[in-house]
C-alpha cells in the first residue's frame, strides 16, 4: 500500500489523547512536592514517547524552547515515525509546572496537531492577547480598544450588566494597571497565577466556568496553543507580539515574521483544522485532575475536532502496580 500522506484527523484523535494521558499521567507523582522542574521533566519525556509512537511525519512548531534551550520536544524537532503525514505539533506537556508543584488548579497537558503549515511558527516572546467565547460578531472587542471599553462593548453584547462580566487575568505585576481599570468598571476579575492556555479555554464555556473574557500579555506559543483550542471550541483570540530587546525580534524574524505590529486572530495562528487534547493533571473547572487509587490510576482528557466541531471527555482508568 502506498504511505499515507493525508491528515486523517479522525484517525489520529485517538492518538493524540493517548500523548496528553501519558504525560498528564506521567507527573501526577509529583503534584503537590513542590519541585517544578521534575514534574516538567516527566511530562516532556512520556510526551515525546507517546509521540514517537504515532505514524506521522511531526515537527513541533511549539514546543518547550528552542533547541539550545531544550533537550527534548524543542521547536523544530521532528518526532514520530516518519511514516505518516507531515504534521505541525504544538504542546505543552504540563501547562502550569507551578500550579502542579503547588497542587493548585486548572493544570493541564495539551496538545495540537494540524497539517504541516498550519501554525504560526510563534517564537518565544510575550504575546498581547484577548479571547473570548463562541457567539459574538467579529470585532466586538478589539486590541485596540481599553480594557474598560472591552468590557463594556462585550456587556452590551451579551445584554447584561457590567457587573456580570468576568475577565481572567494572569497575576503578574505588569497587570496591575489593566486590572484596576477592569475593577473601576464594576466587572469581576478572576485572577490565576498559571496557565493562561487554560485560561482562555474557560472563555469557551463561560456558562461551565464563568469566565467571559481573557485579556493581558503572556507567552506567544500558550497564545497559539489557546487559539488551536478556540478552533474546536469555537470562540475569538487576537494575538500581537510584544518585543523587549533586539534579541526577541530576532528570533520573530528567524521564525518568518516581518510585520511585527501585525494582529494575529485565531484563524491566523491556526489556518487549518486542527485536533487537540487536554488532559487535567490537577482539578480544575474545565477537567478534573489525576485521580491516584490503590491498583488504579485514572485520567480525564477533553479531545476535539475542528473539523467536526466535536468534543469528547474521556476517561481512561489503567492498573498499576
Amino acid at each position: 500500500m502506498p504511505p499515507v500522506t493525508d491528515f486523517n484527523d479522525r484517525t489520529l484523535s485517538l492518538g493524540l489523547a493517548r500523548v496528553s494521558e501519558a504525560a498528564a499521567i506521567a507527573c501526577a507523582p509529583l503534584i503537590g512536592r513542590g519541585d517544578e522542574k521534575a514534574a516538567d521533566q516527566a511530562a516532556v519525556d512520556a510526551m515525546r514517547t507517546q509521540l514517537n509512537k504515532l505514524d506521522i511525519a511531526g515537527v513541533v512548531v511549539i514546543g518547550e524552547g528552542e533547541r539550545d534551550e531544550a533537550p527534548m520536544l524543542f521547536i523544530g524537532e521532528e518526532v514520530g515515525t516518519g511514516k505518516g503525514p507531515g504534521v505541525d505539533i504544538a504542546l505543552d506537556p504540563l501547562e502550569g509546572t507551578t500550579l502542579t508543584a503547588k497542587d493548585m488548579p486548572n493544570a493541564l497537558a495539551v496538545i495540537a496537531m494540524g497539517p504541516r503549515g498550519s501554525m504560526l511558527h510563534a517564537p518565544d516572546v510575550y504575546m498581547d492577547k484577548l479571547a473570548i467565547g463562541p457567539g459574538f460578531k467579529t470585532g466586538v472587542v478589539t486590541l485596540d480598544m481599553t480594557p474598560s471599553e472591552r468590557v463594556s462593548a462585550l456587556a452590551a453584547a451579551k445584554g447584561c450588566s457590567i457587573n456580570d462580566i468576568t475577565v481572567c487575568v494572569l497575576e503578574r505585576p505588569r497587570h496591575e494597571d489593566m486590572i484596576a481599570e477592569i475593577r473601576s468598571t464594576g466587572a469581576a476579575i478572576r485572577l490565576i497565577t498559571d496557565g493562561d492556555v487554560a485560561g482562555v479555554m474557560h472563555c469557551a464555556e463561560a456558562a461551565r466556568t464563568g469566565i467571559d473574557m481573557y485579556m493581558g500579555s503572556g507567552g506567544a506559543p500558550e497564545g497559539v496553543l489557546a487559539a488551536a483550542a478556540l478552533k474546536c471550541m469555537g470562540g475569538q483570540i487576537f494575538g500581537r507580539l510584544m518585543f523587549r530587546n533586539d534579541d526577541e525580534r530576532g528570533r520573530a524574524t528567524k521564525a518568518g515574521i516581518t510585520n511585527f505590529d501585525r494582529v494575529y486572530t485565531r484563524d491566523d495562528m491556526v489556518t487549518g483544522d486542527v485536533i487537540f487534547a487536554a488532559t487535567g493533571v490537577t482539578d480544575g473547572s474545565l477537567l478534573p485532575g489525576i485521580k491516584r487509587e490503590p491498583g488504579f490510576v485514572t485520567a480525564e482528557t477533553m479531545l476535539m475536532r475542528s473539523k467536526t466541531g466535536s468534543v469528547r471527555l474521556m476517561r481512561y482508568r489503567n492498573p498499576v502496580a
